[in-house]
């Protein structure tokens, strides 16, 4: 197997070598100048790279070819083209130019737009992506595109995030100018780690809450939830390894380079990372491994859940996003080196990186804001809605001696004895872990812990990476004209401005505690918990003129953005709210009278052989589950009635304030009272299967 991995790996993307192979050696130099600089490419040389891409797809069995794009609904999108073209004697070749390699037009009129487009304009463009490449799935040749509208607007999560990729490029250099180190080119690279549920495909379709809206919105707890701590990284399930197994392959064929794999917290819960990548390239791969997921999860006869809280109670998803800068000649500029606090350029960068997440917590906030991510952040590992960065020991220390003007004294390295002579002695690393932290410093590289398991990666690291850009342009600005001999000193006094103007958002401790949602607000943090509370931040002039100065959104986008944030929160919570109210009347209420019947015949059954007999008991219950049934009722009509006040307000602000209370309130109060009946219930009258079931299954 060792020696089929490497054959395997990358067997279906067209790779750097397969380009080499099959392009003169001309247009291969003109497409990786391209790759690797930005520059723009001739017809001439994409009518090259198309036939040699269609040469080589064709080989590997592929009839079509569609651009794949990411479009604002936070999946991705593709429509497929045969490589066929008709010939004058009633025969067919297989034809792929230039042209469709570079440009398609999908229709745009019926994909989220937040009104730049009206539904009867329909054209749209997608564009060639040269950095991402292109591959194989299900005989499809698959061409990653940026995605805009007629007028010129990104429709697509992808053109920003390139846009924002340049924007830091291009700071970062000047910046690395000024210390003497001339490079081409800064990416930022990015490893998402990837938390998902299994659960029996049976299961999954009994349940109408779990098919619409990807949760359960009705559950008792099981007897056993994570308390004993013993799914994490225990034994794999059979069922789950081979599951598991086949998922690898089908990624490395793929080129995802998928590393690490093991059970999660939560019963039936587990997680995936890869390895980093640049990150537009990460994003793609990060959206073709859940569709991947999804896709072999069923021929296991298994159902992969990726929303961010599928069951209450216990441990949701996330999506930990790890991200670093590089330069083109591979040193990662969050590298601390062995003497973090005599390496100026590196404090440099991670000052610029402090002050960028400070002065824009609002904007990383917002970027993985979601009806679904907020059951999440703040509960079971998953971190608080405050955004704060985690240094650890040694750099926090090292961050304080420059505030403060003291020398720091670098601490020996300790050396972890376990006291069992057979194993081996290692050195302690410089600083812990926070599972609390929502943004940690972890070595050489900020683990950005808030995303939702099932959103895209892309939004935050087009935040990311612009507020980074915008902290190194005003460090270049700030020092560009100082002179050599005195460069040094500058370098020092701005470090240590910013790092005390900065100090506030810095917090290694515990940050579930209510001690620190006090001290939080003391520091002047922001605590914005809900979506509705967070997403008016955007058109904040702060940070429109954060994206406007940099290039990475118009104006025109930013509102749309908006828009379409605000839409897609409330239709998700109006999904939710006609789920609930269905299962309720349709299913839960029906299988409470049909057992309250069983009661009564029960009660009749027994008064009927002899008054003597003791009905106590069930009539009890009987009393209990006819005050719940009504209880029920109630507050299912007052369900039904608010929905029906959020849907016809103008307002898109108000009416997602609206779902998040009271509607979001009517559903929690409906499922503390069914999750009570449901505790009463004998299986063989609940009409869905029960935690009991769904998360422990054999």
């Amino acid at each position: 197997m060792e020696k089929m991995i490497p054959e395997l790996y990358g067997s279906q993307v067209f790779t750097d070598r397969v380009m080499r192979d099959k392009l003169p050696k001309d247009v291969y130099k003109a497409l990786r100048k391209t790759i690797e600089k930005g520059t723009h490419l001739e017809l001439d040389v994409a009518n090259a790279v198309a036939l040699a891409m269609k040469e080589w797809a064709v080989e590997n069995g592929a009839t079509h070819y569609t651009h794949w794009f990411q479009p604002l609904t936070g999946y991705t999108a593709e429509k497929h083209d045969s490589f066929i073209a008709p010939t004058d004697n009633g025969e067919v070749i297989m034809e792929f130019s230039g042209k469709e390699l570079v440009k398609g037009e999908p229709d745009a009129s019926s994909f989220p737009s937040g009104g730049i487009r009206a539904t009867f304009e329909a054209r749209g463009y997608t564009a060639w992506d040269p950095s991402s490449p292109a591959f194989i799935k299900d005989g499809t040749l698959y061409i990653p595109t940026a995605f805009c509208a007629y007028t010129g607007e990104a429709l697509d999560k992808k053109t920003p995030l390139l846009r924002s990729m340049d924007a830091l490029s291009k700071e970062a250099i000047k910046v690395l100018k000024l210390f003497g180190k001339e490079v081409e080119r800064v990416s930022t690279t990015v490893g998402p780690e990837q938390e998902y549920f299994l659960i029996d495909k049976k299961d999954y379709e009994k349940r109408r809450d779990l098919i619409f809206t990807g949760r359960t919105l009705l559950g008792a707890p099981a007897p056993k939830g994570q308390e004993m701590d013993d799914h994490y990284f225990g034994v794999l399930r059979p069922r789950v390894a081979a599951y598991m197994h086949e998922l690898d392959e089908e990624l490395w064929k793929l080129g995802i380079p998928v590393k690490t794999k093991h059970n999660e917290v939560a019963p039936c819960q587990h997680e995936l990372a890869p390895v980093f990548d640049t990150t537009n390239v990460a994003v793609d791969h990060n959206q073709l491994t859940m569709e991947v997921m999804k896709k072999i999860a069923e021929k296991h006869d298994f159902v992969c859940l990726l929303h961010e809280k599928p069951f209450a109670g216990i441990n949701g998803s996330g999506k930990h996003n790890n991200w670093s800068m590089s330069t083109n000649t591979g040193v990662n500029l969050l590298d601390p080196g062995k003497t973090p606090a005599e390496n100026l350029q590196f404090l440099m960068f991670l000052s610029a990186v402090i002050k960028a997440v400070d002065e824009y917590a609002d904007m990383m906030r917002l970027s993985v804001a979601s009806a679904g991510n907020d059951h999440r952040l703040g509960a079971n590992e998953a971190p608080p809605a405050i955004i704060s960065i985690f240094l650890g020991d040694e750099l926090k220390e090292i961050v304080d001696s420059i505030i403060n003007d003291q020398f720091f004294a670098k601490t020996d390295k300790v050396v972890m004895e376990s006291g069992a002579a057979v194993i081996p002695h290692f050195t302690r690393d410089t600083t812990d872990r926070n599972r609390t932290s929502p943004f940690a410093f972890t070595g050489n590289k900020f683990e950005f812990r808030s995303l939702g398991s099932s959103a895209s990666v892309a939004t935050p690291n087009i935040i990311l990476n612009t507020a980074v850009a915008d902290a190194l342009s005003g460090f270049y600005e700030q020092l560009k004209d100082v002179p050599a001999d005195k460069f040094e000193s500058a370098v020092h006094d701005l470090i240590k401005d910013t790092l005390t103007k900065h100090e506030r958002v810095l917090f290694n401790g515990n940050g579930y505690t209510d001690e620190w949602v006090e001290e939080a607000a003391k520091r002047g943090l922001y605590n914005l918990k809900s979506t509705p509370e967070v997403l008016p931040r955007l058109l904040d002039q702060k940070n429109v003129d954060l994206f406007t100065k940099h290039g990475i959104y118009t104006e025109t986008e930013i509102k749309s953005r908006y828009e379409i944030l605000l839409e897609n929160y409330t239709k998700t919570l109006h999904i939710e709210a006609c789920t609930l109210k269905e299962m309720i009347y349709h299913d839960f209420l029906p299988s409470v009278s049909a057992y309250m019947k069983s009661l009564t015949d029960e009660i009749l059954g027994k008064r009927a052989v002899s008054t003597a007999i003791s009905t106590a008991a069930e009539e009890k219950l009987l009393a209990h589950l006819s005050e719940q049934y009504g209880a029920l009722t109630e507050l299912t009509e007052q369900l039904g009635s608010d929905i029906a006040k959020a849907e016809v307000m103008d307002d898109e602000l108000k009416k997602a304030e609206f779902y998040h209370d009271p509607v979001f309130t009517d559903m929690q109060k409906i499922r503390e009272v069914a999750d009570d009946v449901e505790v009463y219930m004998p299986d063989a009258y609940l009409p869905y299967p029960t935690y009991s079931k769904m998360l422990f299954y054999v």
